[in-house]
């Protein structure tokens, strides 16, 4: 997506444009049951990354390129997981996760940490835990293939839904929704 700030858009806030858009038929269920989400070497991380960049190879064709100046927004799953990982949150809230930005250097620096991790190492994490433990590594998986893809050096992190944003965004501006807690 692009905003348009060109006279053809109006006056106003600048338009978003979608520039593409693509739905893999894999995900963190598939690549998990196809390469085990208990114990994954980094040889097996890197197959999965492979399965998904090939699956991804003609839409990053078509719209790759001058990613200057552009950031990528992920939402729930993994990207979530990531967040609370990173934040080390005794438990994960999603007032602290929503929002966040990582720096690439810093989903590479949790990605090297999950995969330095046990099975039981991810089930004990509060941000994972059993029902994710073997699923999170795929699911990392996935977002390399789309930096690889796509390098931006910034991703900001969402855990609300479109409807609940606007609902959000009405509450603040009514003064009722307090960002604190």
């Amino acid at each position: 997506m692009r905003l348009d700030r060109s006279e053809a858009a109006g006056r106003g806030p600048p338009k978003p444009v979608i520039q593409g858009w693509v739905s893999l038929p894999l995900g963190v269920v598939t690549l998990a049951e196809k390469f085990g989400g208990e114990k994954v070497s980094r040889a097996v991380f890197e197959q999965m990354v492979d399965v998904v960049s090939a699956a991804l190879a003609d839409f990053s064709r078509r719209h790759g390129g001058d990613l200057r100046g552009l950031h990528m927004l992920g939402t729930s799953g993994t990207v979530t997981t990531i967040a609370g990982v990173w934040l080390d949150l005794p438990r994960y809230d999603r007032r602290r996760v929503d929002g966040c930005w990582l720096r690439t250097h810093e989903i590479t620096a949790v990605i090297d940490r999950l995969m330095a991790m046990t099975w039981q190492d991810r089930v004990d994490n509060p941000c994972i835990g059993m029902e994710r433990a073997d699923l999170v590594l795929a699911g990392c998986a996935i977002l390399e293939a789309i930096r690889r893809a796509f390098p931006c050096p910034r991703l900001r992190v969402a855990d609300r839904g479109l409807r609940e944003g606007i609902l959000v965004k009405m509450m603040r501006a009514d003064g009722v929704w307090d960002d604190e807690g």
